[in-house]
């Protein structure tokens, strides 16, 4: 009689976590990242403390990657759309912004995971480098487009010019200044196209 094959361990670990990744998404939705705890992920997982601590150094890691899981992973973004019509798809991404900022559950995660990347150095790098990083460089490539159809002037600092675009969204929804809604992603990339177009259409 063959023996039982032995458990898989790499199978169990999987299994743990992403046990791990929808326990701190559910809680920090329910109960706010202010009262997450590393010990209430570890309950709800099923799992002890120390599995977590295993494989993330703090709670602003774990909750981190649980919301980058929930987007589909980190590294790549899907290229914008383009019709053609250069404000056209701004406007288009930046009001898509100003949903996900206005929408209440990310909003109470992510601010308190931008308060804690004032501390914890790793943790912005790590979402510079897999989350913003590629989606700047989404935004960079539509604005390449852009430049070659004549659009927007070829001297134009392409960084920058995504930082004009998205720095105000980000500034007033971090500070709480005014309305952030979608009048207002209009208002800037008719601001800012103003000041990257070709001279002769500004």
């Amino acid at each position: 009689m063959a023996s039982p094959s032995p458990p898989d361990a790499s199978r169990r670990s999987s299994t743990a976590r992403q046990s791990i990744l929808k326990a701190a998404r559910e809680l920090v939705l329910s109960v706010g990242y202010s009262q997450l705890t590393i010990e209430g992920i570890a309950a709800k997982a099923g799992v002890g403390k120390q599995t977590i601590y295993r494989w993330w150094p703090s709670k602003g890691a774990v909750v981190f990657e649980a919301f980058l899981a929930a987007e589909g992973g980190a590294g790549t973004a899907p290229d914008l759309p383009d019709t053609g019509n250069i404000e056209r798809d701004l406007k288009t991404v930046l009001r898509a912004t100003v949903e996900e900022l206005c929408d209440p559950s990310f909003d109470a995660a992510f601010r308190g995971m931008a308060a804690e990347i004032q501390g914890d150095t790793e943790l912005a790098k790590q979402l510079v480098q897999t989350l913003l990083g590629p989606q700047t460089q989404a935004i960079v490539r539509r604005l390449e487009g852009a430049q070659r159809a004549k659009q927007i002037r070829r001297s134009i600092d392409l960084d920058v010019a995504t930082e004009l675009l998205f720095g105000p969204i980000f500034r007033r929804w971090l500070l709480r200044m005014g309305p952030l809604d979608l009048a207002f992603a209009d208002s800037v990339v008719a601001l800012a196209l103003r000041a990257i177009r070709p001279d002769r259409k500004r």
